[in-house]
């Protein structure tokens, strides 16, 4: 389950660097437009394609990680049987979602691919792109959420230490025993 743990780490990164070229990009455009009424015509898009990269990257991370929006007043009150149902019925929208989200923006990604942006001579079909690694993701997420042994738990439902009980390989806790 390390390889798990690796790609999302190198995914975390992925969206560091994506951030940080971004407001390189944006920073050195403005100094070049007000400072020598001149600037770099391609930046814009390029950090607009960056933000819809960074966007979908991290909606996928905070699905993993159980960060998502959720109101759980009322789950919260529902029996334990009721809440795991619930929980597995939460998870297959999110699977079937996830899923339509990927053959979506696999469409326009065959549709645009030919489309080359005149400002950078990259194809518009990027960012339809990255709705489909996105979407992959969250559709990988959502199946070891439903398919996870033991009781079902709804996306972003704290554990009652206080810890996101995040799709993720189990990792050992101080006394010896696995969490996932």
């Amino acid at each position: 389950m390390t390889i798990l743990r690796g790609m999302w780490r190198s995914i975390e990164w992925l969206i560091v660097a994506l951030m940080t070229a971004m407001m390189v990009l944006v920073f050195f455009n403005v100094v070049l437009r007000y400072g020598f009424s001149s600037g770099l015509r391609s930046g814009i898009e390029l950090s607009r394609l960056g933000f819809v990269w960074v966007v979908m990257l991290g909606a996928s991370l905070c699905l993993k990680d159980g960060e998502h929006l959720a109101v759980a007043e009322f789950f919260d009150r529902l029996p334990a049987l009721v809440r795991s149902i619930i929980a597995r019925l939460l998870w297959i929208v999110i699977l079937g979602a996830s899923i339509m989200l990927v053959m979506g923006c696999w469409k326009q990604t065959l549709a645009n691919w030919h489309n080359i942006s005149p400002l950078t001579g990259l194809p518009t079909a990027l960012f339809y792109l990255a709705g489909v690694v996105a979407g992959t993701l969250m559709s990988i997420t959502s199946t070891i959420g439903l398919l996870r042994p033991g009781p079902g738990r709804a996306p972003g439902e704290q554990g009652g230490d206080g810890h996101s009980l995040a799709v993720d390989e189990a990792t050992p806790s101080s006394n010896g025993e696995h969490r996932s």
